[in-house]
């Protein structure tokens, strides 16, 4: 009787420790998070989309007064895009064609953000009953998560050292496939960043306009999307020249029509402002500006439009995103 009281006993002890840790941890990132007036947050980024997997180096910076500026530099094709936010409103920016989006957005705070510490904590805080697992490198919690734009991601896993530093950021869909991986490297949170950095003329590349051939001349190849909805198909394709280049017009009908339309990037001589209402999208290869049933995006040295009435946002988000997936057809 005596030996089953000390089991009993040494259970209730251990789910009482987890349970403390597991407030702990949480108070500990809420207070270090909160008490944060500026902090500066390097890592990188993974999306996995079915056997592709598109990696960024990434750098966040924040200061009070609701300031933000991220940095995504694709591995691959080194383009970057910085994502801007400070009193004049939410900018993607294209820094090597001279070119930026302006947005009258509510960005970051209208979806979770998997590299953005206020929108992790939020997440926490508004999900009840938070998971608690640890292993002998890590301390996890498990909490909601809120993409109105990909409502297929549902839950992430946050990876803390023993010390309570975030180290990791997992994001999965409601299959429990992983989606999104943040790896953090460092987090500086005395960074105090001044308000400078948060500038547009800041974040703009002065030596934008030495564009390599690669980025200027006839656009000549043409992608396919690999997802188009059921009984929709190409009916149209119609390549015409332009001051720039080429430009492809494809044309799907059916029971739900789009266009897409793909040309050459140029860059500007003189800085541009695109005034656009929507939100900043991340897409598998590139940040887009999403507005209504249209997004706009940038890669490869090519630029995409793709609109569609008929498309339900879910939809369009697909058909963009297959096209990153295929490999590239003559004309």
């Amino acid at each position: 009787m005596k030996k089953v009281f000390v089991l009993i006993l040494g259970i209730l002890l251990l789910c009482g420790c987890g349970k403390k840790t597991d407030e702990k941890l949480f108070q500990e990132f809420k207070s270090t998070v909160n008490g944060s007036k500026s902090y500066l947050l390097n890592g990188s980024l993974e999306i996995y989309n079915d056997q592709d997997t598109f990696t960024y180096a990434i750098s966040v910076g924040y200061k009070k007064k609701d300031m933000y500026k991220v940095s995504l530099t694709n591995q691959v094709n080194s383009h970057e895009q910085i994502i801007l936010k400070n009193e004049d409103g939410v900018y993607v920016i294209t820094p090597s064609l001279n070119k930026s989006f302006k947005f009258q957005s509510s960005w970051p705070n209208n979806s979770s953000q998997s590299y953005i510490l206020e929108s992790i904590l939020s997440d926490l805080e508004n999900t009840e009953n938070k998971e608690f697992n640890e292993n002998d490198e890590n301390y996890i919690l498990k909490s909601n998560v809120s993409y109105p734009n990909n409502k297929s991601l549902t839950y992430q896993k946050l990876y803390f050292d023993k010390n309570y530093e975030l180290k990791k950021n997992e994001v999965y869909d409601s299959n429990d496939n992983l989606k999104i991986r943040v790896t953090i490297n460092s987090i500086d949170y005395k960074a105090n960043l001044d308000d400078d950095y948060f500038t547009l003329d800041n974040s703009i590349d002065e030596n934008c306009c030495g564009v390599n051939d690669s980025e200027t001349g006839e656009f000549n190849d043409i992608l396919y999307p690999l997802y188009i909805p059921n009984d929709t198909y190409l009916t149209t394709k119609e390549t015409i020249s332009t001051e720039n280049g080429n430009r492809a017009i494809l044309t799907f009908s059916g029971s739900k029509d789009f266009v897409l339309v793909e040309e050459n990037s140029v860059a500007n001589s003189e800085f541009e402002v695109i005034p656009i209402y929507g939100d900043p999208l991340m897409l598998n290869g590139s940040i887009g500006a999403l507005s209504g049933n249209s997004i706009y995006w940038t890669n490869n040295n090519v630029d995409y439009y793709l609109a569609g009435a008929d498309l339900t946002q879910e939809e369009l988000l697909s058909v963009a995103n297959s096209i990153t997936n295929t490999i590239v057809t003559g004309k």
